[in-house]
């Protein structure tokens, strides 16, 4: 019997060892730190042998093949022990295309995954078929693919995912967008994370279909140096003479990946902002490929009621407007966020928490443009500080939600947008983007009382 050993005892991992277990594997999972109690009752419930809040070198060095959670770095020096001794790392996603022949939609890029992959369910499941989220979203594809299968998959893929996949392909790879992220992940060097984002692209023939942004110059650049046999369906705003989807004169989106071109006015769109016109395309490119009728696909954009803590729009309070896009934890994603403002210098911006290696230049216009204050919030502001110091008219630190919040209470006024938009992870002062968020919502709330 193979030993599996799993390292990370989170929903990938759980998922990973209940398909281990169901294939006959010895498993065994470990995690550095303590097992949430709904997880460790899985793991009992399902007789998987665990442990948690350390590793045992002399349980795990013994595996035939080790499933490592995509938070791990590969400069952890277990990790490396493993690698020097030629032991096989690879992640759940990898695992789980082992063992199913469903369709997988895959969707990877710096900014707009989660819209876009849920956007791309909904609208499969609008027409009728058996799609089902997965990767970084809802139950992992492991845990899936061994007790709850389903016809087309839609995978969420970040880049430390896509880092252990060798085998798994794609039969539709959609690639949103590449700007810098996670540069401490990659030695701050663009291209090793360049390089991972089209690991997505790894195994795809003729018979599969390659969606990705034609306007991104990083994507571009890289495709002069890669090949694909599949099938390329670029999408941008107004190319319509080389893309898959584009914007007409008309201002309608067209979409022409199938034999009936589908047009749709960007009007009726249910999200807004040039982000998610690209995220609609990449969507609506996904479901004409696999065979949704145009009808279906225009409803189903019409009625996606979006996605937590994206431009979430919280409502108004004594005219001020108050936007939670917490899960903007790149320059890249506020950038689009600013975009979407209204224009005029009538924004407070809430940016702050863990820096990775951020250059605030890209979003520098934006902010000459539409902002007229920024509360830094994290526990070390100095960076922003430093940079916006001389750009906007008033900048003030916070180093707590509560302060932020009462400082762009104080700085607005009616016909005013608070935006948080932090631009960096969030572990400095919370313990995910959810957390941050759902926190702010109620800050926001307790404005109200």
């Amino acid at each position: 019997m193979k030993r599996l050993v799993i390292l990370g005892g989170g929903e990938s991992g759980v998922g990973a060892a209940i398909l281990g277990k169901d294939k006959g594997f010895d498993v065994f999972l470990s995690d550095s730190g303590e097992l949430s109690a709904a997880y460790a009752e899985v793991l009992r419930s399902e007789g998987i042998a665990y442990e948690e809040g350390g590793h045992s070198e002399s349980l795990i060095l013994n595996a035939d093949e080790v499933v490592k959670s995509p938070g791990i770095a590969p400069t952890v020096p277990l990790v490396q022990k493993l690698i020097a001794q030629g032991t096989p790392i690879i992640s759940e996603i990898e695992l789980a295309g082992r063992y199913t022949k469903s369709k997988m939609v895959c969707i990877t890029g710096s900014n707009g995954k989660t819209t876009t992959t849920k956007l791309i369910t909904h609208i499969l499941q609008e027409g009728g078929i058996d799609a089902s989220p997965a990767g970084n979203i809802g139950r992992s594809l492991a845990y899936q693919v061994a007790r709850e299968p389903h016809d087309v998959y839609v995978v969420e893929l970040s880049s430390f995912q896509l880092e252990n996949m060798y085998d798994f392909k794609a039969n539709v790879a959609v690639l949103l967008n590449i700007t810098p992220d996670h540069l401490d992940r990659y030695d701050y060097e663009m291209q090793n994370y360049i390089d991972a984002k089209f690991r997505i692209i790894r195994n795809m023939t003729g018979d599969d279909v390659f969606v990705y942004w034609q306007d991104d110059p990083v994507i571009n650049a890289q495709l002069e140096r890669v090949t694909t046999e599949a099938r390329c369906c670029p999408f941008g705003e107004s190319r319509e003479e080389a893309s898959a989807a584009y914007v007409n004169a008309e201002n309608e989106m067209i979409i022409n990946a199938a034999n009936e071109p589908l047009a749709m006015p960007r009007a009726d769109l249910a999200l807004n902002g040039l982000h998610n016109l690209y995220n609609s395309m990449a969507a609506g490119l996904s479901a004409q490929l696999l065979n949704v009728k145009n009808a279906d696909i225009c409803r189903a954009l019409g009625s996606f009621a979006g996605v937590a803590h994206r431009l979430e729009d919280l409502g108004e309070i004594g005219g001020v407007r108050w936007i939670n896009d917490s899960k903007a934890t790149n320059v890249n994603s506020c950038w689009y966020a600013l975009e979407s403002m209204p224009e005029g210098k009538n924004t407070v911006l809430i940016l702050g928490g863990k820096d990775k290696g951020n250059d605030y230049s890209e979003i520098l216009p934006l902010v000459r443009r539409k902002v007229k204050a920024i509360v830094a919030m994290g526990l070390h502001n100095e960076k922003i500080e430093e940079f916006f110091k001389d750009e906007v008219p008033v900048l003030e630190s916070t180093h707590s939600l509560s302060d932020a919040v009462s400082a762009c209470s104080r700085l607005s006024e009616p016909g005013d947008t608070v935006l948080l938009s932090p631009c960096c992870a969030s572990f400095d002062l919370f313990t995910s983007y959810v957390n941050r968020g759902e926190l702010f919502k109620q800050a926001v709330k307790n404005l109200q009382s």
